[in-house]
């Protein structure tokens, strides 16, 4: 009766760590990569409200002009004639989104370094959500950035299932 309840008790981990008595790896190396997710999309968030009601086309120029670019050359104008028709609602939408993903983020990375099921699911969930987005966005212009985070997300999909397979819960 004793030892029943000793098991009852013991706290929710993945069945890889109960058996090794260590850590899951492919879990935490995850868990790392969506806490680093947290903190890009949580940067590109403050960037975006940053830029809320300033004159984009300054920016861009002095930028251009530091970064020692032609600020009349063809891409210092390529670039501002795409952020010309970004209003500052939109910007708000966008910051506004950047918040939310870094938030989701945040908790698929907490939850994968504490060795969570639910985040294990979670980040299987999202990641399949997300393929046919990454899967468009690649046919419309094919980049090696895009490609290299289309394998990235496949091998995280990958990982998770062969995990969830072996341990018997897909």
């Amino acid at each position: 009766m004793h030892s029943v309840l000793q098991r009852n008790s013991a706290p929710e981990t993945s069945s890889c760590a109960r058996v090794s008595g260590g850590r899951d790896r492919g879990l935490d190396a995850i868990g790392i990569f969506k806490l680093l997710q947290t903190v890009f999309f949580f940067a590109i968030g403050l960037g975006i409200i940053h830029l809320m009601h300033k004159d984009i086309g300054i920016l861009i120029k002095r930028m251009a002009t530091s970064l020692r670019f032609e600020p009349e050359g063809t891409f210092v104008n390529l670039l501002m004639s795409k952020l010309s028709v970004v209003d500052a609602h939109r910007l708000m939408q966008l910051g506004a989104a950047s918040f939310a993903y870094s938030a989701v983020t945040l908790v698929e990375g907490t939850g994968l370094l504490l060795h969570k099921i639910w985040a294990e699911y979670l980040t299987l969930i999202l990641t399949v959500l997300f393929l046919p987005w990454e899967i468009f966005e690649l046919v419309r212009e094919a980049t090696p950035f895009r490609i290299g985070l289309l394998v990235l997300n496949l091998l995280v999909l990958g990982y998770l299932v062969w995990l969830l397979r072996k341990r018997g819960r897909l």
